[in-house]
């Protein structure tokens, strides 16, 4: 996955400060298919006139304090993968939890999740299934788009092939 980067240079003109790869990109070995790239973040109160200086490698949690912003693509491979014999859950959990420290550890085992953000899903490839804690789910193909409200939700995989999702996560306080 490629990155273009803005920024200014030093009269203030708008220019390409960096462009190519996600830099922060992992392929999990312990779950083939699944890849977890964060391409950009956010603090809260950051001025937008930045130099275009890569903020991820100083990201320690993949949620973000109320106010900034986290941008994640995940690659899900089917959920079919999860019952191949040589599925490993332990190691999966243990690249999850060193790849998506913040956000791993509200995870429960069956995929089930909330956290305290407004999440912008966009469905960029293949197909996905919006699971919510009363069972319902909500099937969506490439180009649809959820709006996560801090809801106790998980993603699925239902289909034969890998499916790609691009989050914009939003800190928020906690509600009620």
């Amino acid at each position: 996955m490629r990155r273009v980067v803005t920024g200014h240079d030093g009269s203030g003109r708008s220019i390409v400060v960096s462009d190519g790869p996600v830099p922060r990109s992992r392929e999990f070995a312990s779950l083939p298919g699944w890849v977890s790239r964060l391409p950009w973040a956010t603090e809260p109160g950051e001025q937008a006139t930045r130099a275009g200086e890569d903020p991820t490698p100083d990201v320690t949690s993949l949620l973000p304090a109320p106010g900034g912003t986290r941008f994640i693509v995940l690659t899900f491979p089917p959920e079919s993968a999860l019952a191949d014999p040589a599925f490993d859950p332990v190691a999966f959990d243990r690249e999850q939890r060193a790849d998506s420290p913040g956000i791993a550890e509200l995870i429960e085992p069956d995929g089930m999740h909330a956290t305290p953000t407004v999440d912008y899903g966009i469905v960029l490839q293949g197909e996905m299934v919006l699971e919510l804690d009363d069972g319902h789910c909500t099937p969506l193909s490439a180009g649809d788009i959820v709006i996560q409200n801090g809801t106790r939700h998980a993603w699925r995989n239902r289909g034969d092939q890998p499916a790609t999702m691009a989050f914009v996560l939003i800190g928020t306080e906690q509600g009620d």
